[in-house]
């Protein structure tokens, strides 16, 4: 057993403080980004926002609307087959660059994963997820995953250090999801007692990502744009998205109505619903490590879209900062106090 007593930070803890700045108006603010990648020689531009690959915003759906902004999706990996041929017969040709096949790491999945690619080979984007990604059998996953489609863009997590990116890396992937606990319906914290306050972990595994050339999503924890803008200001190159893309038009889940309003289910993936859906229940050997919520219903997505957008251009403008990439090299943080933190999330 060891103790760390270096202070570690999650968004609440910090503001960002504002600085000089040439810009006018927030329409100066360009937040599309391009990127190479480590191993693939695939090269990306867009909004580097991603709604998560989860069954409730991770759709079909969700990624036709996203696509129009030049905003990613991660398909959730429940679809079939025959559901991919038929989204990608009548969705349009651009959306290959703005959606991730996703996939658990079983031989089932590799089987899956490898005729999805036979029958569609311009898509472009593996997402390999797992709640724990400091198994040998993950990093093996990812190192196999490479030498089948060594021409695609590999996502892979969850980590929340820097070694592990570093190793995740190594092995064939090209992207690495940071996040352990942090997200609005993972109970991984409170069943597990495991976790690492999310800002911290972005900045220690972006300065391991990068070192090496690659990059990494935050995964978690953003229930505000200003979540959103700490995240990139923190060193993340993308940042993905669960709760706050629940309850739209878009979006997956059950409808419920109570009291005269409507709400839609919002369910992280390791919860008995998410369980009992798809593989039939808890199994015996494990606990549910998420929860289910009712979201009210918000509509389109492009709505909250612009909001979203909206909010980090502002943050752009108050820091000085043209484009999203130089947000991270303009970023100070402020730490804030007890009193203060709690007044700003009241």
């Amino acid at each position: 057993m060891r103790i760390e007593y270096d202070i570690k930070l999650g968004f609440k803890d910090v503001m960002i403080r504002p600085k000089r700045s040439t810009l006018k108006s927030r329409s100066e603010v360009s937040l599309e980004r391009e990127f190479k990648f480590l191993h693939s020689p695939l090269t990306w531009s867009g909004i580097p926002i991603i709604s998560a690959n989860m069954d409730t915003v991770g759709t079909f759906e969700m990624a036709k609307a996203l696509s129009e902004k030049k905003v990613f999706t991660a398909i959730h990996k429940h679809y079939s087959i025959e559901d991919w041929n038929s989204f990608l017969e009548s969705a349009p040709e651009s959306i290959e660059d703005y959606i991730a096949v996703s996939t658990g790491t079983s031989e089932n999945d590799t089987e899956k994963l490898t005729r999805i690619f036979e029958l569609h080979p311009h898509l472009k984007f593996i997402c390999i997820d797992v709640a724990n990604g400091y198994s040998e059998h993950f990093t093996a996953f990812v190192r196999n995953t490479r030498h089948l489609f060594p021409d695609k863009v590999i996502i892979a997590g969850n980590v929340v250090t820097g070694e592990m990116v570093e190793e995740l890396l190594i092995s064939g992937a090209d992207i690495i999801k940071v996040g352990i606990g942090p997200g609005s319906v993972c109970t991984t914290r409170v069943k597990t007692g495991v976790g690492y306050p999310q800002l911290s972990a972005i900045i220690e595994c972006a300065d391991a990502a990068h070192g090496l050339g690659g990059q990494i999503i935050s995964d978690g924890g953003c229930t505000t744009p200003g979540d959103i803008a700490k995240a990139f200001g923190a060193g993340a190159d993308f940042v993905m998205l669960g709760g706050m893309l629940a309850g739209h038009d878009e979006s997956g889940g059950k409808i419920v109505k109570k009291n005269g309003k409507v709400f839609k289910q919002f369910y992280g993936m390791s919860s008995a619903t998410a369980m009992e859906k798809h593989v039939g229940g808890v199994v015996e050997y494990r606990a549910s490590e998420g929860k289910t919520v009712e979201v009210p219903y918000k509509g389109p997505v492009e709505t909250t879209l612009q909001d979203i957008l909206g909010g980090l251009r502002s943050t752009c403008t108050y820091v000085g900062a043209s484009r999203l990439k130089e947000l991270t090299k303009r970023t100070t943080f402020i730490r804030v106090n007890e009193q203060e933190n709690r007044v700003y999330n009241s």
